[in-house]
């Protein structure tokens, strides 16, 4: 195994960990960006930021790459589309395992993983992912140029998503389980006033059907039981994001819901160990509010290294 040894090892390449990795570097500390996807995380997969302050408008790839120049800019060192395999913070310095085969080694770890897809947990859906279903516009949305298909959720990213696929699909069918979104209000005008969309209020996808891709979808209504087949030629699915916090079990504490328990200032009940993004336990999940999450960990994980430094 090779043993490098970091001042800051970083787990996640999304907002969170690339903004953190900015402050660390910034700093004069080794830093090392380890993540399993893409650099940029959810961020890439969204069509447009439009509320990030001072960048008006541009699409989330866009802005992943500005932070992720950014943060090679200052020498952070990033290692994307590895499969990290284990952690053991028990030791000093504390450890990274990748490809269940080389460790990296850290004075400090700020965990920064994100979210992944919620999903709906029906009859189809994982047998026809790629094949129709999906859960990202800007990857797949001109796959769909001229087909009709079906969009759930109805929260912000359901609506904004439904909006931008109209540039592709002839029609584009909401699905949410409430008679109400949840969105701000103007997502929700905008999806309204759009000729292309279509609602369909209380109800529930029940099962995706098709043969080699999606052609066929059951939904129910929660008022009248009523279950209505519908042809489709796509399903994309916006309900949310579940935190990806699959490995570190065991490690750190976790709430019921598997995220990250923190303090104000991002430490984890391991010293040393902070977390920042959508992985941690909080109400809200924006870009801004993990770049925030980025950097009130990174500068504590800069003065935990410091006093350390002093102490030793």
């Amino acid at each position: 195994m090779t043993e490098t040894i970091y001042d800051v090892i970083i787990v996640g390449a999304g907002p969170a960990g690339l903004t953190a990795g900015i402050y660390t570097s910034r700093a004069k500390l080794q830093t090392l960006i380890l993540n399993e996807g893409t650099v940029g995380g959810q961020l890439v997969l969204t069509h447009e930021i439009a509320n990030y302050p001072g960048v008006g408008s541009m699409s989330g790839y866009q802005l992943a790459t500005t932070m992720k120049n950014q943060a090679q800019s200052f020498g952070c060192e990033i290692k994307a589309n590895v499969n990290v395999t284990g952690y053991d913070f028990t030791a000093n310095p504390k450890k990274v395992e990748i490809n269940s085969k080389e460790a990296f080694y850290g004075k400090t770890i700020i965990l920064a993983p994100g979210g992944l897809p919620r999903m709906l947990n029906i009859p189809g859906e994982n047998e026809f992912k790629g094949k129709g279903v999906s859960y990202c516009a800007t990857c797949d949305g001109d796959f769909f140029t001229g087909k009709e298909i079906i969009v759930v959720g109805g929260g912000n990213s359901a609506l904004e998503e439904a909006v931008s696929l109209t540039k592709y699909a002839s029609k584009v069918t909401i699905v949410h389980q409430f008679d109400h979104f949840q969105a701000f209000p103007h997502a929700i005008l905008e999806a309204r006033s759009n000729p292309k969309i279509q609602l369909i209020m209380e109800s529930e996808l029940r099962e995706i059907s098709g043969n080699e891709s999606v052609n066929q979808v059951r939904i129910e209504n929660l008022t009248s039981c009523k279950i209505i087949e519908a042809k489709t030629d796509g399903v994309f699915i916006f309900i949310g994001y579940i935190a990806n916090t699959k490995g570190v079990e065991g490690h750190i504490t976790l709430n019921k819901n598997s995220e990250i328990l923190t303090d104000n200032d991002m430490h984890t009940n391991v010293p040393g160990v902070f977390a920042a993004g959508d992985c941690i336990a909080k109400r809200y999940r924006q870009v801004t509010t993990a770049v925030s999450d980025g950097t009130i960990a990174a500068l504590n994980a800069i003065e935990f290294i410091r006093i350390q430094q002093n102490v030793n």
